[in-house]
């Protein structure tokens, strides 16, 4: 195995190692996780930002559900992690 190889395997295997590392659900994932209850709408959770949103997205995260928000407070963008777990 070349360095290279070695080096994308340890890579790799370091990604998989992490459970903290988020997996964001898609637009239809994300409904069905509200509507179902298991997270918080993310117009509930709006007082916890602090800011203009931009983007956000729903994520499990550690076994949890979390709200990923890019926000605008002050002239500069900024993320948030809300937790949205129910």
């Amino acid at each position: 195995m070349n360095r290279f190889s070695l080096a994308f395997l340890m890579l790799a295997l370091a990604g998989l190692a992490s459970p903290a590392a988020a997996q964001c659900l898609s637009q239809d994932q994300a409904r069905q996780a509200v509507a179902s209850g298991q997270a918080a709408p993310l117009g509930s959770l709006k007082g916890q930002i602090g800011g203009e949103i931009v983007k956000a997205e729903l994520c499990i995260e550690g076994g949890q559900y979390v709200y990923r928000v890019s926000v605008v407070s002050g002239g500069a963008v900024r993320t948030v992690v809300i937790n949205a777990s129910r």
